[in-house]
């Protein structure tokens, strides 16, 4: 036991993208508050925020096709990928505002302009295709977005797609050009090295082993410097947990009534990556076709060009896999460890609930690596399987909870942020979309968190995202100032000119 105690404003657990992004908006509102941070592993976004683990799509909506529900009647419902996509707009803002002030350089390091397409194969795809593309092109949004059906067509945009296509099975597409390529990893590492310079003490190797209110109403931390292998105690007066997979167990700890009846199911991923430059060179865009029965939102295929250490990338999947770990350096005893007294009911419920997911995850997992090439072939059908290889990605822990429309033991698909009723703790569970919305999301955590501070405050997040409190959609004259600063801001339209250039030459 060390005899190192220390008292700080505000302590972020887990060095990753959530964190990165609530320091600096913290840091901007109040440069005079104390931050410390605490990361188990030697360097920031190792974890899910890492590149290899799939944090890398720039999630708008524009093409994930899960986001976009069929309802009973026949009609869609829009609101999701309405949301989403305002969502992101909102990390572009402030990404650009931060560009703008000199605080990040070099945008093009992690957003890079590319096309985002949806893709399917059926008469009834198409159809349902058609009917999301009429649905969302008359939205600001989703402005410029294009549908073809036409082979001819889908060969200009899709060429390593339609190359060697015998079937007869109609095929449709829609194409955006205003998507991106983000690089999470990538900005993590640029906002830790951002807050670095703001004196914000971020302590590497250091895992929190528990965590108790003080009679201040302050939390105290239990903190294992592996580095040492002492036990150090650190308090601050608000607690920001968003250690990824690791997140429940802390929240857990903290004894708060939120956190009852919420529990965690992981999943693995698995992606191919294709290592053939030439094959590499023949794509450039994001696809992403439909999920197969029974699979999972997070289970959509996509072949996804990616920007990875300033090299073009080819990535397809993802495989679902399935491992009790809640972090990638997590340990095999974490799922059984999530379930106490008080998630027990929520968590049984959930398992008879699931059986088909479950189901689902052992097929995938049994899948040779040349069954999983055959899926890829149905994206693309000349694909060799000596061109690509078998890459694990990050663990992603889907929140299972007791809700009014889905009854006891209902899993989640998506991001929610669980705070204590005084606002002293918030924690981040879930997975996609995530890291693509971490900016709206953080900006619920310090409404929530600080909100007699948030009126102070207003004036200056307006200043670093002109559209907050706005809807885009509504206000389309709005939405064009947006999107055109954002652009010049994180150098896209540069970047596509660029592009257009070089492929003519």
């Amino acid at each position: 036991m060390s005899n190192i105690q220390t008292k700080t404003d505000v302590i972020l657990i887990g060095a990753g993208i959530m964190s990165a992004t609530l320091g600096t908006l913290l840091k901007e509102l109040v440069p005079e508050w104390n931050i410390t941070v605490f990361e188990k592993l030697d360097k920031a976004g190792e974890e899910s925020s890492n590149e290899w683990n799939n944090a890398g799509t720039g999630h708008a909506a524009l093409c994930e096709l899960n986001y976009t529900v069929e309802k009973p009647d026949g009609t869609l419902d829009i609101n999701k990928a309405i949301k989403i996509n305002e969502q992101f707009q909102v990390s572009r803002q402030f990404w650009s505002y931060l560009v703008n002030s000199n605080l990040i350089r070099n945008p093009h390091d992690f957003i890079m302009p590319l096309p985002h397409m949806s893709m399917v194969q059926g008469e009834k795809n198409v159809e349902f295709l058609k009917k999301r593309f009429k649905a969302l092109s008359n939205n600001p949004l989703f402005q410029g977005m294009e549908f073809s059906e036409d082979s001819k067509k889908l060969k200009e945009w899709i060429p390593l797609i339609m190359e060697g296509r015998t079937s007869n099975v109609p095929i449709a597409a829609t194409k955006i050009d205003s998507g991106t390529d983000v690089n999470f990893g990538a900005l993590t590492r640029m906002l830790f090295d951002h807050l670095k310079k703001q004196n914000v003490e971020i302590k590497y190797n250091h895992q929190v082993e528990d965590m108790k209110r003080k009679e201040d109403g302050s939390w105290e931390l239990q903190v294992w410097n592996m580095a040492t292998g002492n036990i150090e105690r650190h308090s601050a007066k608000f607690v920001f947990i968003g250690a990824g997979g690791g997140s429940l167990h802390l929240l857990q700890k903290t004894g708060i009534p939120e956190s009852k009846h919420i529990g965690g199911f992981p999943v693995s991923g698995l992606f191919l990556v294709c290592k053939n430059p030439e094959v590499v060179k023949k794509h450039h865009a994001k696809v992403y076709g439909k999920a197969a029965v029974g699979a999972p939102p997070m289970s959509v295929p996509h072949l996804d060009t990616r920007y990875i250490e300033g090299k073009k990338s080819l990535l397809f999947g993802p495989f679902a896999g399935f491992s009790p770990k809640f972090l990638k350096t997590g340990s095999n005893m974490d799922l059984i460890t999530s379930v106490n007294p008080n998630n027990l009911v929520t968590m049984l419920a959930a398992g008879a609930k699931n059986i088909p997911l479950t189901k689902y995850l052992i097929q995938q997992l049994m899948l040779s690596k040349e069954q999983r090439i055959e899926e890829l072939r149905e994206f693309i059908p000349n694909a060799k399987s000596e061109d690509w290889d078998i890459v694990v990605a990050g663990q992603r822990v889907q929140v299972i909870k007791d809700t009014e429309a889905g009854g006891k033991g209902t899993l989640e698909f998506g991001t929610e942020v669980v705070s204590a009723a005084d606002g002293s703790v918030a924690a981040l569970l879930g997975a996609s979309p995530g890291a693509s919305t971490a900016v709206n999301v953080m900006l619920q955590v310090i409404k929530k968190c600080f909100p007699q501070q948030l009126k102070v405050w207003e004036p200056k997040i307006k200043e670093m995202i002109p559209s907050y409190g706005v809807s885009l959609m509504e206000n389309p004259e709005l939405l064009q100032k947006v999107t055109s600063s954002t652009e010049r801001a994180l150098g896209l339209r540069e970047q596509q000119a660029d592009k257009k250039g070089r492929n003519v030459s």
